[in-house]
């Protein structure tokens, strides 16, 4: 009877353990817990894009959190994110770092276009800009008060000053918000200045409130410089942004730092894909990587 007893309390013994041994965490295209960090521009599409793949995958966490580019890859650098969303890719020697530093080179791409809308009051006298006459006010040689995204270097900070201002430095006349909201908002109560922000702030017409600013703001046109024909001026749109007629165009990239599928990848091919892909097509942005054509029908 005694040896039965040991056996027996023996098998408990072995359940309890096998029972209090805590589980693995699991990570797969679908399943499991990953940051990533979005430039602060980006969040009124992104949101949706996170939303949905949420709703899709319930298993999947992932921590987001939303900064300047600057900061975007100072966190991947630093290996606190391991997906970022910014308006630039890596440059070779950064790639070289990184294969250094993992043993791998990240992966990286474009998902979609945005534009850099140039915004003005619905009253201001100048509302048809060469590239010219931004860089003046950029630069200061126009007084114009300029009002942009944020102080530290966003994306759109970062293009405007590497593709208008160049060796010069940004103007007196030129003040930082917090944040593009905080850009519209100025811009409805001081008719005199001109603002930049992304185009998903300001020209997607199925949100009430980018609607409701549009009834104060307009955007601008801008001097389309690869048309052949002279003198032709787009304001941003999907068309103007795909027929390459707008001039301040802006790449939406991923970067990514996993070296075997995992949620980043997931996350990757869902904003890739069809269901992805339109959302930021109902965003009013240009998709990459899925061309979506109108095709004339005929009803019987």
């Amino acid at each position: 009877m005694r040896p039965l007893l040991i056996l027996f309390f023996s098998f408990l013994l072995l359940a309890a353990c096998q029972v209090s041994e805590p589980a693995k965490v699991l990570e797969s295209t679908s399943e499991g817990t990953i940051a990533i960090t979005v430039e602060e521009s980006f969040k009124s599409f992104m949101d949706q894009e996170l939303k949905v793949f949420a709703s899709s995958y319930p298993k999947a966490h992932i921590k987001v959190q939303y900064k300047s580019e600057i900061e975007c890859l100072k966190d991947f650098a630093e290996d606190s994110t391991r997906m970022i969303f910014v308006t630039r890719g890596l440059n070779k020697v950064e790639q070289v770092q990184f294969k250094n530093q993992l043993g791998y080179a990240p992966t990286f791409g474009i998902l979609a276009y945005n534009a850099i809308a140039v915004v003005v009051h619905q009253n201001a006298k100048d509302s048809i800009f060469t590239l010219q006459d931004l860089q003046d006010r950029l630069t200061g040689k126009n007084p114009q008060q300029v009002v942009m995204d944020g102080s530290h270097l966003t994306g759109i900070v970062r293009f405007l000053k590497d593709s208008l201002v160049k060796a010069d430095k940004l103007g007196k006349n030129v003040m930082a918000a917090n944040g593009s909201k905080e850009v519209i908002d100025y811009l409805k109560n001081n008719p005199n200045a001109i603002g930049f922000v992304g185009m998903n702030w300001i020209g997607d017409d199925y949100d009430p409130r980018q609607v409701a600013d549009r009834l104060k703001l307009k955007m601008a046109k801008v001097e389309c410089t690869l048309c052949a024909e002279k003198g032709l001026f787009a304001s941003p749109s999907q068309a103007t942004i795909s027929l390459g007629q707008y001039s301040l165009s802006l790449p939406i990239y991923y970067i990514l730092k996993e070296n075997a599928p995992g949620l980043g990848s997931g996350l990757l091919n869902f904003m890739s894909l069809e269901r992805g892909q339109l959302i930021f097509r109902r965003a009013f942005l240009v998709p990459a990587k899925m061309g979506f054509q109108k095709r004339n029908g005929l009803m019987n």
